[in-house]
């Protein structure tokens, strides 16, 4: 009995220092992206010794990856919720999009340049498709055509990047419209259709 109380403590700091490290890779992105990540800039950070960086995440794929895991978890969970608790599912992806230009920017820039990076890196590939398979899942809740599917996935990313860039407005109704548009969605509902998207005259 005791065995397994000091188990389950051991483990628990383990877990621990796993996200202190993993949020110290962060800061560490959002302040000098992705390229300044080094197990001695992260190590810093936590205020560690590189040794223990080294023993938790073995390689700088390691840490890459449990940094976007990280920012991936985070968007799972608020489109699974907005899946099972928003009448208007667009209408909470919009708003979840807006948000990378508000206090979302810097893990949403960091998601983004993360995901970028996974062309580069194969070892980010399975954790970067997670919110092109989220938006997708959440997409297939509006609409039965693929095609749409695929719409919504494309224009999310796209509203995502622009935002970023500062080339559209941060604007929840401005993103909901789009999203609409891409789905062929009735206007006033979260509901897809195959069809153009209706206008009222």
């Amino acid at each position: 009995m005791g065995e397994d109380k000091t188990a389950d403590g051991r483990k628990a700091r383990g877990n621990k220092r796993r996200a202190e490290i993993i949020e110290a890779t962060l800061a560490v992105i959002q302040r000098e992206g992705a390229a300044g990540v080094t197990h001695r800039t992260v190590a810093k950070e936590a205020g560690i010794t590189v040794s223990l960086s080294t023993y938790y995440f073995a390689t700088l794929d390691d840490l890459l990856v449990g940094a976007l895991t990280s920012i991936s978890e985070s968007y799972t969970a608020r489109i699974r919720h907005i899946i099972d608790e928003r009448e208007d599912k667009l209408r909470g992806l919009a708003e979840l999009v807006a948000e990378s230009a508000g206090p979302g920017r810097d893990r949403a820039l960091a998601e983004r340049e993360l995901s970028t990076l996974a062309a580069r890196r194969p070892a980010l590939r399975p954790v970067a498709r997670r919110w092109r398979e989220n938006v997708a899942e959440l997409a297939r809740h509006c609409t039965d055509s693929p095609e749409a599917v695929a719409a919504l996935v494309a224009t999310c990313d796209g509203l995502c990047a622009a935002i970023l860039l500062d080339n559209v407005p941060a604007d929840t109704g401005y993103a909901h419209d789009v999203l609409r548009q891409a789905i062929g969605a009735t206007p006033g509902t979260g509901i897809g259709q195959t069809g153009p998207l209706q206008t009222t005259g």
